[in-house]
């Protein structure tokens, strides 16, 4: 199949994209890299009136080096981050989880912004963004507001963008030298969405402590203050202290009835605090 016809617009910056897709008369796509959207509008899951190009906006393709984070801009691709073109300040996290996002073309299109937008709760960057704590910053007409990762995801394909909204940048906060961190997800295949996803982040000199379980069929079960599930955080194996009963019924608590969906979340975890071990 094709697409259906629509009207296309490729605006020179961010306030250009605000007043087009603040149009409430017709619906308005966003094309970044459009490693999803491209293959909807083919399907005709989605039918727009306008799709508003973003790409060739300097501003998104940013990255801003602060205090105490990194603002990286909507239109950053995998491939810019997994080939260190972001200095990486979460001691090797990005670099590596962008390694592992479908194939090397998807990655050359595909954008940060674009993946977290479009919310799929089996994609990399919601699970492993809200593992660190990251932010997202949003800008429309009635101003600029922040949000974690975590909140920007309402649900499957669901984001909290109002009307007329863009995700403008990523703000990644600065790891300390004593973080440690993990990453895991459960596929049939590589380059395949996962089936569950596993991720972890201990940084002492920022008092946090989190776990993630990601490809849940809805948002991230981000669990904030995760001492309770590694037991003593000290230790060097992580996986030890792991209290794999306790994760068991967090995500069972959490609406996951099938027991091997949440025996193989459980592991994606216990494997991502395995990894924790050899960073």
């Amino acid at each position: 199949m094709k697409p259906v016809n629509f009207d296309y617009a490729r605006p020179k910056d961010v306030a250009g994209v605000i007043s087009l897709i603040g149009d409430e008369s017709r619906v308005v796509k966003i094309l970044a890299g459009g490693q999803s959207l491209g293959p909807m509008l083919n399907m005709r899951l989605v039918q727009p009136d306008l799709v508003v190009d973003i790409t060739g906006i300097e501003e998104l393709r940013q990255v801003e080096d602060r205090a105490d984070e990194v603002g990286i801009g909507g239109c950053v691709t995998h491939s810019d981050i997994e080939d260190l073109r972001v200095a990486d300040v979460t001691r090797g996290a990005l670099p590596k989880v962008a390694a592992g996002i479908a194939y090397r073309a998807v990655r050359n299109r595909g954008t940060i912004g674009g993946s977290i937008t479009h919310a799929d709760p089996s994609a990399d960057w919601i699970s492993i963004l809200s593992a660190i704590g990251a932010t997202v910053t949003l800008r429309g007409p009635d101003g600029v507001r922040s949000l974690a990762v975590e909140d920007y995801m309402l649900g499957a394909l669901e984001a909290d963008l109002r009307l007329g909204e863009l995700l403008v940048s990523v703000n990644v906060p600065k790891l300390g030298p004593a973080a440690r961190w993990g990453y895991y997800k459960s596929c049939r295949k590589t380059g395949e969405f996962a089936h569950a996803i596993g991720a972890f982040l201990i940084d002492p000199d920022r008092d946090v402590c989190r776990a993630v379980f990601g490809a849940t069929e809805s948002k991230p079960l981000v669990v904030s203050e995760a001492g309770d599930l590694i037991g003593r955080t000290g230790e060097r194996d992580l996986a030890q202290g792991f209290d794999s009963r306790r994760a068991d019924e967090l995500i069972r608590d959490n609406g996951m009835n099938d027991p091997i969906d949440r025996q193989i979340h459980v592991a994606a975890l216990r494997r991502a605090l395995e990894q924790s071990g050899t960073v």
